[in-house]
């Protein structure tokens, strides 16, 4: 008998795994397989998408794309890290598109306006790992800030490592903000009580959120084998040791230099 899987690259298998649950479809943004029509299709529909490869992390490859109404004229534009690309034409956004990133297989995402601060969108990556009992346990919780040339928030990609009480510190007095920060907790569990019952070999999740201006929570990834190191960036050195001990145990970082604490 094979192992059980322990990790799933696919993002598109991971995305129609839970868009099957009815009760966790709220928080998935539409998305579908790359194509000259769906990306139409969501441009025209949510004006900001995102495009993203199947295979991939760190933020590398991704994509975002907008329509944009400037002085009667339409234009449309993408960025890819610091690069941004303007066309007056959709045939020649396509191509341009297509030409850079493809025939490799790629997402279509609606896109989220994120909360910003300072002019700087965020998401949150809320970190669920097994215990030793096999349940699941939100073991961190930790804001990402893109940095200001990037549209991506992740840590690879030069995103900054935030706790929430920075991020909401204008938006949710402490009470407000410990209600959501549990609510983020229950969410990351969900997410892996439901991914676990298909994949039971999974060990840890890295459920990537974004919130938007309603505070509604939307799941923009789900990573099988998330870095536990980011929660090192915080002064509070108690959540990443936590972190780190369930990720050893789950087999995680043999051979790799961790930096002491």
């Amino acid at each position: 008998m094979k192992p059980a899987k322990r990790t799933l690259v696919s993002k598109w298998t991971k995305t129609k795994r839970l868009l099957q649950n009815r009760g966790l479809r709220k928080f998935i943004p539409e998305t579908r397989l790359f194509s000259r029509t769906n990306l139409l299709y969501l441009l025209k529909k949510y004006r900001m998408i995102y495009v993203k490869p199947v295979k991939g992390s760190g933020g590398k490859g991704v994509i975002r794309a907008e329509v944009r109404r400037i002085r009667g004229k339409t234009l449309l534009r993408y960025q890819q890290g610091t690069t941004i690309r303007t066309f007056t034409s959709f045939g020649a956004f396509y191509a341009s598109l297509y030409r850079t990133n493809f025939p490799r297989p790629y997402l279509v995402q609606q896109g989220i306006p994120l909360l910003t601060l300072q002019g700087r969108p965020f998401d949150i990556r809320v970190m669920v790992q097994r215990t030793a009992t096999r349940r699941w346990r939100t073991t961190g919780i930790i804001g990402r800030l893109a940095h200001p040339k990037r549209a991506v928030t992740n840590y690879h990609s030069q995103g900054r490592p935030l706790p929430l009480r920075i991020l909401f510190a204008s938006r949710l007095s402490p009470a407000r903000r410990r209600r959501l920060t549990a609510s983020l907790a229950r969410l990351g569990l969900r997410i892996a009580h439901d991914l676990g019952r298909k994949y039971p070999g999974f060990r840890e999740l890295g459920v990537d959120v974004g919130m938007d201006a309603r505070l509604h929570p939307w799941v923009l990834e789900v990573n099988t084998a998330p870095d536990a190191r980011i929660f090192n960036e915080l002064k509070n050195k108690r959540i990443f040791r936590r972190v780190l001990l369930y990720a050893k145990a789950n087999g995680r970082y043999k051979s790799r230099k961790l930096p002491r604490v």
